[in-house]
């Protein structure tokens, strides 16, 4: 099986929370790569390197935590009565 082949069989196992979170994750590394393809001609300082990835992470998405199973779910109870928040 090819690397492809692998990865779109562990996909399709993902329950839909996780997938939310496997595409905002390619969304960043397709944003981070056409970046450093478009930079790669200037030298670039490890500050605005730096800057470059605050600047992606800050634009990331940021789904609901929300149990995707009894587990979690039960951690999550627990967590708020203690008067946690995640």
């Amino acid at each position: 099986m090819t690397i492809r082949e692998v990865t779109v069989a562990k996909l399709s196992q993902l329950p839909e929370p996780l997938l939310k979170e496997v595409n905002n994750f390619i969304d960043f590394m397709v944003m981070k790569h056409q970046l450093e393809l478009k930079n790669s001609d200037e030298p670039v300082s490890i500050s605005d390197r730096w800057l470059r990835w605050f600047e992606a992470v800050d634009r990331l998405e940021i789904s609901p935590i929300e149990p995707v199973n009894e587990y979690e779910e039960g951690l999550l109870r627990k967590y708020r009565q203690q008067g946690l928040e995640l």
